[in-house]
């Protein structure tokens, strides 16, 4: 998410294996790698008896290891949660990195929502990030990641308007349509409008607020951002407000969920996330606030940007046929890759945004794995979609994830139920990546982002397809 994880990529290598030579030997055993009870952040009843459930389902002992650890792993280490002014509040952090970030702390906590009807507490977890999350929002809707109240960030000196709340300011679109993602479903889920209070509404405007401002219909807007840095992916060219673009009824995202610098600031996955993003809070404020009119202003907002997607995203391509662009600038130009962090283009029906069945999606998806996506690779280890953050020859296991997420084919989810099981080095947890011929030189060996999404995989096979759970990889 930053210069740090940049440095650790180059130091990864040696760090891991001084780390698997003293591993024991993985024949027989298992050892214990989740953290001691009483160092958990916040241990729920339901969790702890879903993860002995699935032990028992799952027939592979090494990938029912792997499910204890990663499952439970945002609530074991990351969540810090609290009644403040008579109200829940959750700060989560994203691992390794002490500080909030929008995204991840809403994707940490989704895989644990379908259960929050059978635990209180695990339920007033959830609305206390909602909580934070809207806070958050009022207090720099272009900001990316938060400190716990007023601290000192690293990024301070960041050629940017920063306050002492905020950890890092990068404007990130889909930041925003997580926060509405994990409201609106948490609402659906727990038949609870205890999270939807004036504040939650005014953040609901300012989202809407912020959007339009970055359509550029009326110049480039307040956000700029610059970075003393080596790394060109890590600060913005055009003055601080992005390569140019021409204003079409797409919203700007300066940067990817990656936290890397777009090329084309029109990122597609962010633009038909925040499409699924406003038409929720249509209905929230419809069904919640009785407020038609700015339920109208964010259908109409959601049709106008969906508009704008088909008529500038949708590409030929003379292998796949028509498919999605990862980037455009309204001018023509397009970049055609896909990167592993969510949302991407992988993930679009994931996230609500389009049908798995959608052709176009489809021929997508051949793209994305093919030899024709300059960040899809192939090794010894694994296969799978890396990212520039990353650099080359980096797979993430999140894409190994989400290709199984997003697949209807048993032999496809297998593969990458092996490609998983075969790249965990040893140490029961997911990693942000690793190498596609060596995965003991990975980066992030604490993401907590990544081991819930594996959790979440594994429940989605129990429900859809269990009887892949009786296959020994």
């Amino acid at each position: 998410m930053n210069i740090n994880r940049r440095t650790f990529i180059k130091a990864s290598s040696i760090a891991s294996a001084g780390l698997l030579a003293n591993s024991p030997v993985f024949a027989n055993e298992y050892p214990t790698v989740r953290v001691a009870l009483s160092q958990r952040k916040f241990s729920s009843p339901i969790i702890e008896a879903t993860i002995k459930r699935m032990k028992t389902s799952i027939k592979d002992a090494e990938v029912a290891w792997m499910f204890e650890n990663c499952f439970p792993n945002t609530l074991d280490t990351t969540v810090n949660y609290q009644i403040k002014n008579n109200r829940p509040d959750t700060f989560v952090i994203t691992g390794d990195i002490h500080a909030m970030w929008l995204r991840d702390s809403t994707a940490q906590v989704w895989p644990y929502m379908p259960l929050i009807k059978e635990d209180e507490q695990l339920k007033a977890l959830i609305a206390g990030v909602v909580n934070r999350q809207t806070e958050c929002i009022l207090i720099d809707p272009y900001a990316n990641a938060f400190n716990d109240g007023p601290g000192k960030s690293e990024w301070l000196s960041d050629h940017t308007d920063m306050k002492p709340e905020l950890h890092e300011r990068k404007w990130e679109l889909d930041s925003l349509c997580y926060t509405v993602r994990l409201a609106f479903h948490y609402w659906k889920t727990a038949n609870d409008t205890s999270i939807f209070d004036e504040k939650w509404l005014k953040a609901a405007k300012l989202i809407i607020a912020t959007c339009r401002e970055q359509q550029r219909f009326q110049g480039k807007g307040p956000y700029h951002f610059g970075r003393t840095t080596s790394w060109s992916t890590d600060t913005v060219p055009g003055n601080g407000y992005g390569n140019p673009t021409k204003p079409n009824g797409l919203i700007n995202s300066i940067f990817r969920p990656s936290d890397d610098a777009t090329t084309f600031p029109y990122l597609i996955p962010s633009n038909l996330f925040a499409v699924v993003s406003f038409r929720q809070i249509a209905e929230i404020a419809t069904k919640v606030y009785k407020d038609t009119a700015f339920a109208k202003e964010c259908t109409d907002f959601a049709s106008q940007v969906e508009q704008a997607v088909k008529k500038h995203a949708i590409i030929t391509h003379p292998v796949y046929g028509q498919m999605y662009a990862l980037e455009v600038d309204g001018y023509g130009n397009r970049l055609l890759q896909d990167d592993a962090n969510v949302p991407n283009l992988m993930a679009l029906p994931y996230l609500g945004a389009l049908k798995l069945s959608d052709p176009i999606y489809q021929n997508t998806r051949k793209f994305i794995f093919s030899e024709n996506n300059p960040y899809f690779f192939k090794g010894k280890a694994a296969e799978g979609v890396g990212s520039p953050h990353t650099l080359i020859d980096q797979i993430w296991p999140m894409s190994i994830i989400m290709r199984a997420m997003t697949s209807t084919n048993d032999q496809e989810i297998l593969a990458q139920l092996r490609f998983l099981k075969k790249t965990h080095a040893n140490t029961g947890f997911m990693h942000e990546s690793f190498d596609k011929d060596d995965a003991t030189k990975f980066t992030r060996k604490w993401f907590a982002w990544a081991n819930t999404l594996f959790g979440e995989l594994m429940l989605k096979i129990e429900k859809e397809r269990p009887h892949l759970l009786n296959v020994k990889l």
